[in-house]
């Protein structure tokens, strides 16, 4: 029960500061996104202030033992750089992009329903299913997201 509720505190604490943030406007990003034209570059604090908290806290998070909830620290056993990397990380890119949205701001913009963002996360949800189908076919190494 504790995790559960651990886990909702701080799932409403990510949406709530994509929602103070912005980042859950696609035009927004976009307009941050955009090198050519007109440059929104509001966004730079979010993405600056989340790299910097990181890099400051993971390494001190990592010396612990385990998770305060958990028994081991769940951390990517694969380091190789692999083309379905290079491929997901380019696709990933452009579709945020071209749409304004990536899954943590989409998901969080369900809190202001509009056909746009449920299009874009039935669609996100969609392609999940056809990569995980189509990594089954291939026997590819399947990913824990």
């Amino acid at each position: 029960m504790l995790p559960a509720l651990v886990s909702l505190i701080c799932g409403t604490l990510f949406g709530l500061g994509l929602a103070v943030s912005g980042m859950v406007y696609p035009q927004k990003v976009t307009a941050f996104l955009n090198i050519i034209g007109p440059w929104d570059a509001t966004l730079i604090m979010v993405l600056g202030g989340a790299t910097g908290l990181c890099l400051i806290t993971f390494p001190l998070i990592l010396r612990l033992k385990h998770p305060a909830l958990a028994t081991y620290f769940a951390l990517p056993q694969q380091h190789k750089i692999s083309r379905s990397l290079i491929s997901g990380s380019l696709l990933f890119g452009l579709g945020w992009g071209i749409s304004g949205y990536c899954p943590g701001p989409a998901l969080a913009r369900l809190s202001y329903p509009d056909r746009e963002s449920i299009v874009f996360v039935l669609c996100m949800l969609l392609g999940s299913w056809l990569q995980q189908r189509w990594a089954r076919h291939n026997q590819l190494p399947q990913t824990d997201d």
